[in-house]
């Protein structure tokens, strides 16, 4: 049976090229619309939705990416998505359409660490394993992926790792949950399924702040809580803050900010396990919420989510937050 498969171009270093100074910029026209792709049951539509440096992608970005996406699900009969995307911000991108969009129809994101033109190039080849992941049966149901490397990560836990390397694109802890040969595509298992919220907006300011030793509550003291709507903390270990930090803390949360811990190491669960001054088991019961196994970047924006679609006290967010 013939699958309809749509690419959204949005552009990143797999649309772009490098000059003879080797700076890599982006091209007037996506050089992956001049590949020549041919598969026997795949029918290709291409459209080249935004042409962006993933660093100027934005939350309004992924919000339009969704609602093409549930169009061409919905209203257009298309079987898979395919995304191409800058590097960067992929995995934020990734993780947004993980949380806005019920499991169903593969969706899939892939991108390249070198542009167009490169020496070993490796976007063409990219392109071609995401289509092929997006056409097979077996993607189905599995939320959305991100396929590079001959790899295949959930946008749940995936995370750029190397600025440069090739094989950037890691899964701490858990691993990949497949991979591609030259004649298959193989699953090791499948993630258990998220909240997902649909949301129509994606205002709020939250930002994020990093756990360091000896940290006091300067930063934390800094923050207008009259324009702030939440706030995502990279903690120490386990979920851990310096004592006077963890006092400062308590501000925001005397006015009802929210506030989501993170881990800052990069394997392993947040959990609130010390009680000493600052540990996350108090931490846990003075109302910050422990995020279970993202980083900040996502953390961010599960919580801007949850606030869009009308989530307010602990009650409500918490068990949002911690799923």
């Amino acid at each position: 049976m013939m699958k309809k498969i749509l690419i959204l171009h949005t552009g990143g270093t797999i649309s772009m090229a490098e000059d003879e100074n080797g700076h890599v910029s982006p091209n007037a026209v996506n050089p992956m619309n001049a590949v020549s792709m041919q598969f026997d049951e795949v029918n290709l539509v291409t459209e080249d939705i935004f042409n962006l440096p993933s660093p100027h992608v934005t939350l309004s970005d992924m919000l339009v990416l969704k609602n093409r996406i549930k169009t061409a699900f919905i209203a257009e009969n298309f079987d898979g998505v395919v995304i191409t995307h800058g590097t960067d911000t992929l995995e934020e991108t990734a993780f947004f359409l993980d949380t806005t969009l019920s499991r169903g129809k593969p969706i899939v994101l892939t991108g390249a660490m070198r542009s167009s033109n490169e020496l070993g190039t490796d976007g063409i080849y990219n392109l071609l394993t995401a289509i092929r992941v997006a056409a097979d049966s077996n993607s189905s149901d599995r939320g959305v992926l991100v396929v590079m490397n001959d790899e295949i990560h959930s946008a749940r836990y995936v995370t750029k790792t190397h600025t440069t390397n090739v094989s950037t694109f890691q899964t701490p802890t858990h691993g990949p949950v497949g991979l591609l040969t030259k004649n298959k595509i193989i699953y090791f298992h499948k993630d258990s399924e998220n909240q997902h919220l649909d949301v129509a907006t994606v205002h709020g300011k939250v930002p994020i702040v990093k756990a360091f030793a000896g940290m006091t509550g300067e930063i934390l003291d800094l923050l207008n809580l009259e324009q702030l709507d939440g706030l995502v903390i990279e903690a120490l270990g386990a979920g851990n803050l310096p004592p006077i930090a963890s006092q400062s803390l308590q501000r925001l949360l005397d006015a009802k900010v929210p506030v989501v811990l993170v881990s800052r190491c990069f394997n392993g669960i947040a959990e609130p396990v010390y009680s000493y001054q600052g540990g996350g088991s108090q931490l846990y019961e003075a109302g910050v919420m422990f995020a279970d196994e993202v980083n900040s970047q996502k953390a961010r924006i599960k919580l801007i989510i949850a606030l869009n679609a009308g989530l307010k006290d602990l009650s409500e967010l918490r068990p949002f937050l911690e799923n």
